[in-house]
C-alpha cells in the first residue's frame, strides 16, 4: 500500500541519535509505556460498563426501545464521525496533543452521566465516545511515531490492556453500582480511571510541546486510500469485525438476561469473553510475527468468532461459558489488524490517514451492528433472528481475512522488509 502514496518522507519523531542525548528520553519513554496501557484500560471500560448496566438503567430510568436500540450504537457512530476528525487534529496539534485532548473529552463525557437522566446518559456517552474515538484512530500513529520497531509488542500492551478494562468494568459494573445504590453512580464511576489517565499523559503531551518545530509533512488523503486494494481490504476488514465485536459487547448481558440468567452473572459471562482475548492475543500476536503466520493468526481468530456465533444461537443461557471462551478468542482480530495498520505507508502521516478512513467507514457502518441486533430483536421478539444474522456476519469475516492476509505475505514484525528488532 505504501507504494501509492507519493510522500514517503520520515514523519516528524525524535531520531535515535537525537533522543540518546536527551536526558530525559528514559523517562519519555516509560511513561509512553505506562500511557500505552493507562489508555488501553479505558478504550472499552465505559462500553462494557454500560452494557452491564443498560438492563438496569432502562429499568431506572424508564426510557424506551428506541433509546434501548440507540444507546448501544452511539460508541460505534461516534467512532466513524469523532473519528474522521482525527487526522485533522493530529496535523493541528500533534498526535500526543490530540490524545490529550482526547483524554479530556473522555473524562467529561463520563461524568456527565452521573446526572439519572435519559438525557445525560445520551449525552455524556456521545461525548466521552467522541472522546474514545480519537484516541482509537491515533493510538496506533503515537505507537508508530515513539516505537516504530516494537509495533507488535506495543500494540500487543495496548490490545491487552484494552481487554483488561473491558473485563473489569463488565464484571464489576453492576455490583458497583448495587453498592452505590445507582447505575447512574456506577456508570460516572469510571471516569475516575480516565483522570489518572490524563494526568499520566499530561508530561508526554508537554514534551510534544516544548520538541522544536520541524518541518511540516505532506499531508497523506486518508479517502484516496479507498482506491487501493489494501486501503479496501483493511476497511472493509475492520468494519466487519466492528460489527461482530460490538454487537456481542453491546447485547452479550441482555441475550444471557432474556434467557434467564442474572444480570450479575451475565456481565461475568462478558467479562469472560473479554479476558480470553487478554491471553489469546499475546498468542495471536506472537504467531503474526512469525513467517507465514499472519494468515494462521486471522484464521484461528476469524474460525473462533464464527464457532462461539453459532454456539450463542443454538446453546441455552446456562452453557454460555462455552460461546463466551469462542468468542473471547475471536476478539483477537482486533489486535491484528491494528498491528496491519500501525505498519501500513511510510510514515507516522500515512499509519494515521489509514487508521482514520478504517476506523470512520469501519465504525460508520459497524453502527448497523449493535443497532440492527436492537431493532431485529425488537421486531422479531427474540434473539434467533439477530444471531442468525450475526452468524453469516462472521462467515464473511472468514473470507475477508483471506484475503486481507493474501495480499501481506509478511510477518507483522517485519518493518521496511526488515525483521521487528
Amino acid at each position: 500500500m505504501s507504494q501509492t502514496l507519493q510522500h514517503p518522507q520520515q514523519s516528524p519523531t525524535i531520531s535515535n541519535t537525537t533522543t540518546a542525548k536527551d536526558p530525559n528520553k528514559r523517562l519519555v519513554a516509560v511513561l509512553g509505556i505506562l500511557a500505552v496501557a493507562l489508555i488501553g484500560l479505558n478504550l472499552r471500560a465505559g462500553i462494557s460498563s454500560a452494557s452491564a448496566l443498560f438492563h438496569d438503567l432502562q429499568q431506572v430510568l424508564g426510557y424506551g426501545a428506541l433509546t434501548a436500540a440507540l444507546l448501544p450504537s452511539i460508541p460505534t457512530l461516534c467512532f466513524a464521525i469523532a473519528g474522521a476528525a482525527t487526522s485533522w487534529l493530529v496535523r493541528r496539534v500533534g498526535v500526543e496533543k490530540g490524545i490529550a485532548i482526547a483524554l479530556a473529552t473522555l473524562t467529561l463525557g463520563l461524568a456527565l452521566r452521573v446526572v439519572p437522566s435519559t438525557g445525560m446518559l445520551v449525552l455524556g456517552t456521545v461525548v466521552s465516545m467522541c472522546g474514545l474515538a480519537v484516541c482509537n484512530v491515533a493510538m496506533p500513529s503515537f505507537i508508530r511515531e515513539h516505537y516504530a520497531h516494537r509495533t507488535a509488542a506495543m500494540t500487543g500492551v495496548y490490545t491487552i490492556t484494552m481487554s483488561l478494562g473491558a473485563t473489569t468494568s463488565a464484571a464489576v459494573s453492576v455490583p458497583l453500582a448495587l453498592q452505590l445504590g445507582s447505575p447512574s453512580l456506577g456508570l460516572a464511576a469510571w471516569s475516575i480511571l480516565s483522570v489518572v489517565t490524563m494526568l499520566a499523559f499530561l508530561p508526554i503531551a508537554l514534551a510534544a510541546h516544548r520538541r522544536p518545530a520541524v518541518a511540516p509533512v505532506p499531508h497523506a488523503s486518508p479517502w484516496k486510500l479507498l482506491a487501493t486494494r489494501q486501503g479496501i481490504l483493511i476497511t472493509a476488514f475492520f468494519t466487519i469485525q466492528a460489527i461482530a465485536a460490538y454487537s456481542i459487547i453491546s447485547w452479550l448481558p441482555l441475550i444471557l438476561i432474556d434467557g434467564g440468567l442474572d444480570p450479575a452473572t451475565a456481565g461475568l459471562i462478558l467479562g469472560l469473553a473479554q479476558v480470553v482475548s487478554v491471553v489469546t492475543n499475546i498468542g495471536l500476536l506472537s504467531l503474526a510475527a512469525k513467517p507465514g503466520g499472519l494468515r494462521r493468526a486471522f484464521m484461528l481468530a476469524s474460525g473462533s468468532y464464527l464457532l462461539g456465533a453459532i454456539a450463542l444461537l443454538v446453546l441455552p443461557a446456562r452453557a454460555a461459558v462455552a460461546p463466551a471462551l469462542l468468542l473471547g478468542f475471536g476478539f483477537g482480530v482486533f489486535a491484528l489488524v491494528l498491528v496491519v495498520i500501525s505498519k501500513s505507508g511510510s510514515t507516522t502521516a500515512e499509519a494515521t490517514s489509514m487508521s482514520t478512513v478504517a476506523q470512520s467507514v469501519g465504525y460508520l457502518v459497524g453502527t448497523m451492528g449493535p443497532f440492527g441486533m436492537g431493532m431485529a430483536h425488537t421486531l422479531s421478539g427474540g434473539w434467533t433472528l439477530p444471531l442468525a444474522l450475526l452468524v453469516a456476519v462472521a462467515a464473511i469475516q472468514m473470507v475477508l481475512a483471506w484475503l486481507l492476509t493474501a495480499s501481506r505475505p509478511a510477518a507483522v514484525g517485519a518493518h521496511n522488509g526488515k525483521p521487528e528488532e
